[in-house]
């Protein structure tokens, strides 16, 4: 049998899922009010994966959503998460994909 994810690991993908489906955002405000909605009384858990999903994809293209999200309380560390997760190598071969059309990740 199967061993499916956990309930937390399940709140966790949603909520990186509702920030990167409105990443593109001009009005943050019913993005935090869905995340908040869908996390429940997991405040934890929210902390953790908002704060790391903007740690690493924060860009100029997403700088409004990003803003809104930095003023949830207690994301600072979950940010440094995610930039120090956004700043590793790739993990593969490094001439294994040496004419890659993709861009090069940012350090």
């Amino acid at each position: 049998m199967p061993r499916r994810l956990s309930p937390d690991v399940m709140l966790s993908i949603t909520l990186d899922a509702i920030c990167s489906r409105n990443r593109y955002t001009t009005a943050p405000a019913p993005v935090i009010a869905e995340l908040y909605a869908t996390a429940g009384g997991r405040v934890d858990i929210l902390t953790e994966s908002v704060g790391t999903w903007v740690g690493f994809f924060e860009e100029a293209e997403i700088l409004t959503l990003c803003t809104a999200l930095r003023e949830l309380p207690g994301l600072e560390p979950w940010i440094a998460v995610g930039a120090n997760r956004r700043a590793q190598p790739d993990h593969r071969a490094p001439a294994a994909h040496a004419g890659a059309s993709w861009p090069e990740r940012r350090a």
